[in-house]
């Protein structure tokens, strides 16, 4: 056994955690306090975690016990866990299931464990409203109608419900994986992409059927899909980010399975057609005529007899969305991430309307096992000239972010970095569209922006995928869903202020393993002295907490 001098992690009674960074067994520490923990921040040294109710929650949904959870912390800890974490722990664990929803007839029956929960809940401001036709001393009936919403409060008032009520049946659609994609190359689903389907569908069971799979952009999170639409063997509809990523789930089912093209569907602004398979686009959906009509595509949730809802890159589910998820509880949803991570707070929702997390593989884990590539990750500090440092003083704190991301120094640091990685097949990624303009410009690259039209933006990325081009630069569009696996150094020049969600995406545009085994390199170029080095830090939280190493270097004016 190792001495405890060795171990990692020092718990406080706060149910903060600090994870030295340098201890010999820190590595060991970090991937076991991850999956039941929540990254705050890190720092060069000492990296700052919070045990919440989601983390612990999630972690019992993906079959962590409490128990393994406060093992976990005596065996990495130096100190001795304060009594009042274990048990916080143990309780939080404990609320997980404390309520069950099953179905009672046309309606449903909200269960608790006890008589003091059910009074509680009934108590309650929000999970009230629905608990109001109460059986007995523990149990509810509650209209159908209400069960995503009554998920949403329960949730709020600390009790996350079971939920075992089942599904309805949607139309048969079989669906069969190939064991030779369209190419004729040997294709079989991966050891863990089949184990995050298995752990979605449970045997088709009440406890399966809805929930998150996490996986590494690059890993493979379609085939996921794939897989989990051979198990249930109904109609599916496919929520995407994008056009580029509906094009990309259709190849993948041509390629990878054997359903005809004529049985997928589109539902977009170009075709609005539904059919066994269809696929669409969150801004489809959430399209409407002005900020105060209805949103007319979201009747796509209830024009067929859906069995599965796949909500791909689920961590940027629109609001309305939500809504209307809430209405379909009895349809199976699986939920399609590389990050848990919601910029608006409301992973909550996510937890209570599509499912707990189910499945998750720390991305250095896949690295390891070359499913995805190796990637080095460095942050270049730019330096501003003296009139810009001007500008940026006397400008408000928000200008002030947007002249920092726009530095004119990074265009000759970016020249440095194509030079340096004269042999790598590069995207250059930012923020701000003028930016982005004025880099391909100068470089002699295409550019690729919300504003290119769709066949435009596939002969760009056919080339590239074909090695006629290098390079190729891109705004915001180039976060998701593009499917260009020779990719192996990409730059970002500015980025949505702290975004950690979108610093997973943007990382993932060039995990894809390499068939000659190169390493994959991230690169960020921020102005020195400046916001941009804060947010900069807050967007490292994932990359810290999936394992990187970040390394920090800083140029001089002449961009060396």
């Amino acid at each position: 056994m190792s001495p405890a001098s060795d171990n990692a992690l020092i718990v406080q009674s706060d149910g903060s955690v600090l994870l030295e960074v340098h201890a010999p067994r820190a590595e060991e520490a970090r991937a076991a306090l991850a999956p039941f923990a929540e990254l705050v921040k890190s720092p060069e040294h000492v990296h700052t975690y919070r045990l919440t109710p989601l983390s612990v929650w999630n972690a019992r949904a993906a079959g962590l016990a409490a128990e393994q959870m406060v093992t976990a912390l005596r065996e990495h800890a130096r100190y001795v866990v304060p009594p009042g974490v274990e048990q916080e722990i143990r309780e939080l664990a404990a609320r997980y299931g404390r309520v069950v929803i099953t179905r009672d007839g046309d309606a449903l029956r909200c269960a608790c464990l006890d008589e003091v929960t059910a009074e509680r809940l009934f108590r309650d401001r929000e999970a009230g409203r629905y608990l109001g036709n109460r059986i007995d001393g523990t149990n509810f009936r509650v209209a159908a109608s209400q069960r995503g919403v009554l998920k949403q409060a329960l949730i709020a008032a600390g009790y996350p419900a079971e939920d075992l009520a089942g599904y309805v049946a949607g139309e048969p659609f079989a669906t069969t994986l190939c064991e030779r994609t369209a190419a004729g190359e040997a294709f079989s689903v991966r050891d863990y992409q089949r184990q995050a389907a298995e752990a979605f569908y449970l045997a088709g069971s009440e406890r399966g059927g809805s929930g998150v799979v996490v996986l590494p952009c690059g890993a493979g999170k379609t085939v996921v899909g794939l897989a989990a639409m051979a198990l249930v063997g109904q109609t599916t509809l496919v929520l995407a980010t994008s056009l580029t990523s509906v094009k990309q789930w259709r190849r993948e089912l041509l390629d990878k399975t054997g359903v005809r093209p004529e049985d997928i569907a589109e539902y977009t602004g170009e075709r609005k057609n539904t059919g066994p398979v269809t696929l669409t686009t969150y801004q489809i959906l959430t399209w409407r005529a002005d900020r105060e009509g209805a949103f007319p595509h979201l009747e796509l949730f209830r024009a067929r007899a859906w069995g599965l809802i796949i909500y791909d890159e689920v961590h940027l589910l629109p609001a309305p969305v939500f809504r209307a998820t809430a209405d379909i509880q009895a349809r199976r949803r699986l939920g399609l991430t590389a990050t848990l991570v919601r910029e608006d707070g409301r992973e909550g929702d996510v937890f209570a309307l599509i499912g707990p997390k189910r499945f998750d593989v720390p991305w250095r884990d896949l690295e390891r096992q070359a499913w995805i590539a190796t990637a080095t990750c460095v942050e270049e500090r730019v330096p501003m000239d003296p009139a810009r440092r001007m500008e940026y003083a006397l400008a408000d704190r928000r200008s002030q972010f947007r002249i920092a991301a726009e530095n004119p120094a990074k265009a000759l640091r970016l020249r440095r970095l194509l030079e340096r990685h004269a042999a790598g097949r590069i995207l250059v990624i930012g923020e701000y569209l003028a930016q982005v303009e004025a880099i391909a410009k100068e470089i002699g690259v295409p550019l690729v922006t919300g504003k290119t039209p769709q066949a435009e933006r596939e002969q760009v990325y056919d080339r590239f995928r074909r090695g006629e081009l290098r390079c190729i630069v891109l705004s915001k569009v180039g976060n998701f869903a593009i499917d260009l696996p020779d990719a192996d150094v990409l730059i970002q020049v500015s980025g949505a202020f702290g975004s950690r969600q979108e610093e997973a995406q943007r990382l993932g545009r060039i995990l894809r393993p390499k068939s000659d085994g190169r390493i994959a390199r991230f690169l960020t170029l921020v102005s020195r002295d400046t916001r941009e080095e804060e947010f900069a830090h807050h967007r490292k939280l994932f990359l810290t907490e999936q394992g990187y190493s970040y390394q920090v270097v800083i140029s001089d004016e002449r961009g060396l």
